[in-house]
């Protein structure tokens, strides 16, 4: 599974795969034909609390990530990350899009770490959890 991360405003490719915006508000000045989205993941998204004090604490991206993280944790944003996951088990290639002028420093950064197995997902989530979900839900089903 490859994941990448774009800019929204870039223009879609093929290799971008399925295209997942993973900010809460629409992106400035485009449609959704231009966006060209398979999934918008609104509560993947920091609280508008976090975001505004990402842009006006720039310097500060570990206690972002760490703020972040912990917000991930939260119900609405554990679903929506479970969806993720699900997403990213189905497909060869995902790409996260944020509208942020940052690109090194945003979440869709931290979401791909998480992807990619490089930071330890909120407890409660991740990969083991949604295959989980998956077992239980077969099991409700009438045989």
């Amino acid at each position: 599974m490859a994941i990448g991360v774009k800019r929204i405003y870039e223009k879609p490719s093929a290799k971008d795969g399925t295209r997942v915006l993973v900010d809460r508000l629409w992106p400035r000045g485009l449609t959704k034909q231009e966006a060209a989205l398979d999934a918008w993941l609104k509560d993947l998204a920091p609280s508008n609390e976090l975001r505004s004090w990402a842009h006006a604490h720039p310097e500060s991206w570990e206690v972002f990530r760490k703020r972040y993280l912990k917000e991930l944790g939260q119900p609405a944003p554990s679903r929506a990350l479970q969806e993720l996951y699900g997403l990213a088990s189905r497909r060869k290639r995902l790409t996260l899009l944020y509208a942020f002028k940052n690109e090194e420093h945003n979440n869709a950064v931290v979401l791909k770490d998480l992807l990619d197995g490089m930071k330890k997902p909120p407890t409660g989530t991740g990969p083991a959890l949604a295959g989980a979900s998956r077992l239980r839900k077969a099991a409700r089903r009438p045989a």
